[in-house]
Formats: structure tokens, sequence, C-alpha cells
């Protein structure tokens, strides 16, 4: 199944300095991440400071359970919003 995790950084309880620190680990991390095949896809966000990383797993949980390899998520840096997602019926063969 497709995952989409819309991440944010939680920039109101974290300061820019706590933030800075932790950007090389996290970057390491999500290569890893990329390179096991868990992540298709990661992009930065344009309205917030944070990213939407797509993963391709088992259930929700698998997904949830992958994304807490990254250090700012498991220091709960990032608020996380999950998006389970399906193929478009429109583009589906009809019947």
């Amino acid at each position: 199944m497709t995952v989409f995790a819309l991440l944010r950084r939680r920039t109101e309880a974290f300061d820019e300095d706590a933030m800075a620190k932790m950007l090389e680990p996290e970057a390491e991390a999500a290569r890893r991440l990329y390179g096991d095949g868990h992540v298709k896809a990661i992009y930065s966000r344009q309205d917030v400071p944070g990213a939407v990383i797509q993963l391709e797993v088992a259930s929700l949980d698998e997904a949830k359970r992958i994304l807490q390899r990254l250090p700012m998520l498991a220091n709960d840096m990032l608020e996380a919003t999950w998006v389970p997602v399906s193929p478009y019926r429109g583009f589906l063969p009809r019947s």
C-alpha cells in the first residue's frame, strides 16, 4: 500500500538551533530509508517547514514504525499526518 506522511517541524516547541543540529542526522536517516527501498520519494514542503514522504509498505502501522527511524520524528520534533491512499478508480479498468 502507498502511504504519504505529511511532516511539519514543531517550531512552536523547538528553537531553530535545536532543529539545525538534527538536520544532517535526519537527512542521513532519510537516505538510508530510501536506499533500503522503504521510501519512494521525499519532498520538501513549501507551505510550512517540513516534508512529504511517500512509502510503499504492507500497512499503515509499518509506515509509522519505519519513519520512527527518523531522529526528528522519534524525538517529537515533527508532527505527522498519515495518509494511506489507493489507486484512483477512474484509472482502473472498466468492468
